[in-house]
């Protein structure tokens, strides 16, 4: 009975609580681009090649492609630009400019933190 009870306990916080990505767990890309609206105003950590450097002097704009298994997205940062075709993980901020019926317009994803590479031996 006792066992019963901490089951159904647990089942009832994981409804509760939803099925979101924790602050620690890498989100796929994929996710985000099927999904914006269940990100806007998020942060999630992202996994995932970095390509395609843009940067704008005249605006102060730099940005580059991330890219993991499930798809690509666009990252905004204030940062250096990484290094081109190494694997980074970042923290990110999810914004959409508007909402409208359910449907996002105008996702930017933004880079908040870039985390250091373990170095592979």
């Amino acid at each position: 009975m006792k066992k019963l009870l901490v089951q159904t306990m647990f089942i009832l916080a994981i409804l509760i609580t939803g099925n979101h990505a924790s602050a620690d767990e890498i989100v796929s890309i994929n996710d985000i681009n099927t999904s914006p609206v269940n990100f806007d105003g998020k942060e999630v950590k992202l996994k995932g090649i970095a390509k395609n450097p843009t940067r704008l002097p005249l605006i102060n704009l730099k940005s580059y492609v991330l890219e993991d298994r499930s798809g690509e997205i666009t990252v905004l940062t204030e940062s250096d630009l990484p290094q081109m075709n190494e694997e980074i993980t970042i923290r990110v901020r999810v914004k959409s400019l508007a909402i409208i019926n359910g449907e996002a317009l105008g996702l930017t994803v933004t880079e908040l933190e870039r985390y250091k590479q373990q170095q592979k031996i």
